[in-house]
């Protein structure tokens, strides 16, 4: 994502925006509408379900915090005036003196293929074992090191899995039953992308999961350091953290899918039983302080366990999950012998107290008797495959890049803009969008939440103007009412019957799209940008505020898509996080707080600097940076 733009602007917000679109009889929203968290909103007065003052409070405190991360116009976000460059957060947790297991680093030819990366959204490939290879292969394809990037006095790592600023705060954990050459016990253990290699946390005496999970399965565990992106962002920090969250996920579910592995989100575990899961109880308590403060705050790298996955073979059909005695299995974890005390990652801090306030109200707690289901792999829809340079899984994913410039000059087919975007749906070809079947979003387990607003630039046979891809298509009706009555709602020309898109409003939406996004021009000089618009307030009231975070994780499954589509048509993609949240609302006819704007993207042909000189990724410099 690049970086922030200066802290202030005097832009006025109506008309060089509004005077683009179509007129409307309803009154706009102002750039700085606000949720009030002491007054229902008219959504809130309609739900049946009895006052809980403990939800109340945490929804209160989600608004608020969503509401006060906002940017507008006229300001930004909190966060620090400069960046602290003594005190950057080291990008590699290390568990130091816990035992080192060097996994291997796939070379051509080896023993497990890529297969097309295309062809994964139709089919999967026959699952193979586990096994060192297997796991290493993983890894390597989805949480790795990519290339080391150096200029100057400079010289930085890229990752396979995006982040924020290239910050990466999210960690990884396998929790395996035994496997050859790696341990002859299961074991819990951290991944250092840095080395490629496993650091032993703890053993499992006896490989407690066997009858719970399915055969030939195991753990992918993912967690948070708050403070590597609140360094640079601050408050705003929790939504980036979650983005890249969605990033892994989506990361690993394609890395799995190239084994013939299917890949979901054990979510009726609370977050206590991730936290024994993963070992991250063991690490210092922190303390929330009652303001912002600095200092020499070590406990504030603690890890936040955000969620686990469990990998199995695809194509064994549906299994039940006993959360109840999962939960109790995991509870015995609390006993093992942890090996290896946490590196740090500063010398002093600023704590944000903001986000840990809302870490706090979005912990899920278990449900015992929630349902888990494996529905059965949908492919995705296809109008124009020859869209796809022939490139394998492992040359995409390996190669994808974050651009940060865009070239203003690059233009798409209309059938190649289709195409990516059928890959964009969750329930895949055929029905209506709703449920998650579709890869990567079948790893998820709840239906589709979230939609694209997307600014379309450069489409050679498509008008440039403003479209809007419906991602669950039960929120259609309510979308339309709550968006600008003069939008004109029609499937553009040559669109496939099955892709959900349509023509809003046709104008040139260049300058819409880069002032919307924080003035940048990277959301103007691409072939199109999106702003990803998802359900908001009467959905954590229904379901409960732990959706919070998993709408932004959606948001990052679905940037991941973007950026893997784009280069595997030879262009490139990036995440926007820097945007103003409100005029964006209001640019769609958005009032009140039904629908929020989450993430923006945009998709074009990159600008090279070719100042600087990349390095390959293995092995990389002797630098942590």
């Amino acid at each position: 994502m690049p970086p922030l733009p200066p802290t202030r602007f005097s832009f006025p917000l109506t008309s060089p925006l509004l005077h683009l679109l179509p007129s409307t009889t309803t009154t706009t929203t102002t750039a700085t509408m606000s949720f009030s968290s002491s007054s229902p909103s008219p959504s809130s007065l309609s739900n049946p379900k009895q006052p809980d003052p403990q939800l109340d409070q945490n929804l209160s405190q989600v608004l608020t915090y969503h509401n006060d991360t906002k940017h507008h116009f006229t300001r930004y976000a909190r966060s620090p005036r400069g960046l602290d460059w003594a005190n950057q957060p080291n990008p590699f947790r290390r568990y130091l003196s816990s035992p080192l297991l060097p996994l291997l680093h796939p070379t051509p030819p080896d023993d497990h293929p890529s297969p097309l990366y295309s062809s994964l959204f139709t089919s999967l490939p026959p699952p193979k074992p586990i096994s060192k290879s297997t796991i290493s292969q993983l890894l390597y394809d989805s949480l790795a090191l990519s290339a080391w990037k150096t200029t100057g006095f400079s010289t930085w790592s890229l990752r396979v899995n995006p982040s924020s600023g290239n910050l990466h705060p999210t960690e990884a954990y396998i929790i395996s039953p035994p496997i050859p050459s790696l341990s002859d016990s299961g074991f819990v253990a951290h991944y250092a992308p840095k080395e490629h290699s496993l650091e032993l946390r703890a053993q499992i005496p006896t490989w407690v999961f066997a009858d719970l999970l399915p055969k030939d399965s195991f753990l992918v565990g993912l967690s948070s350091i708050f403070w590597r992106e609140a360094w640079k962002y601050g408050e705003r920090a929790f939504r980036y953290c979650n983005h890249d969250v969605g990033h892994a996920v989506a990361a690993v579910a394609v890395a799995a899918a190239e084994l013939g592995w299917d890949v979901k989100i054990l979510d009726g575990l609370g977050y206590e039983d991730l936290e024994k899961l993963m070992g991250v109880e063991m690490l210092p308590h922190f303390e929330i302080p009652a303001r912002a403060v600095k200092g020499r705050l070590p406990e504030m790298e603690f890890e936040h366990p955000d969620c686990v996955l469990v990998v199995f073979p695809s194509g064994g059909g549906g299994f039940e999950v006993d959360y109840e005695k999962l939960s109790l299995a995991i509870s015995e974890f609390s006993k093992l012998e942890w090996k290896g005390k946490p590196n740090v990652l500063s010398k002093e801090h600023i704590c944000w107290d903001v986000i840990y306030r809302t870490a706090e109200a979005v912990k899920k707690e278990r449900d015992i008797g929630g349902r888990f289901s494996v529905q059965a792999f949908r492919s995705s829809g296809s109008c124009s495959e020859g869209s796809y340079k022939g490139l394998t899984v492992r040359e995409v994913v390996r190669k994808r890049r974050s651009a940060v410039d865009m070239d203003g000059v690059t233009a798409m087919e209309r059938d190649t803009f289709y195409q990516i975007l059928l890959h964009c749906l969750p329930s895949g070809s055929g029905g209506k969008q709703k449920r998650q079947l579709a890869l990567p979003f079948r790893a998820l387990s709840w239906d589709a939440e979230v939609h694209a607003a997307l600014f379309v630039h450069r489409v050679k046979g498509l008008p440039e103007g403003l479209y809007f891809l419906v991602r669950n298509e039960d929120h259609f009706d309510e979308l339309k009412k709550s968006m600008r009555s003069g939008f004109k709602w029609v499937k553009p020309q040559g669109c496939p019957e099955d892709l959900p898109l349509y023509e809003l409003h046709r104008t040139d939406c260049r300058a819409i799209a880069e002032k919307l996004s924080c003035h940048q021009e990277i959301a103007s000089h691409g072939c199109f940008s999106l702003g990803m618009v998802a359900s908001f307030e009467p959905l954590l009231q229904d379901k409960n505020v732990w959706m919070y975070p998993r709408l932004f994780w959606e948001t990052g499954v679905l940037g991941q898509v973007l950026y893997l589509e784009a280069h595997a048509i030879g262009i490139s993609a990036t995440g926007i996080g820097c945007y103003f949240d409100d005029p964006v609302h209001e640019l769609l006819g958005l009032k009140g707080s039904n629908f929020q704007s989450l993430y923006h993207f945009t998709v074009g042909g990159p600008v090279i600097d070719k100042r600087i000189m990349s390095l390959p990724a293995y092995p990389g410099p002797s630098v942590d940076a």
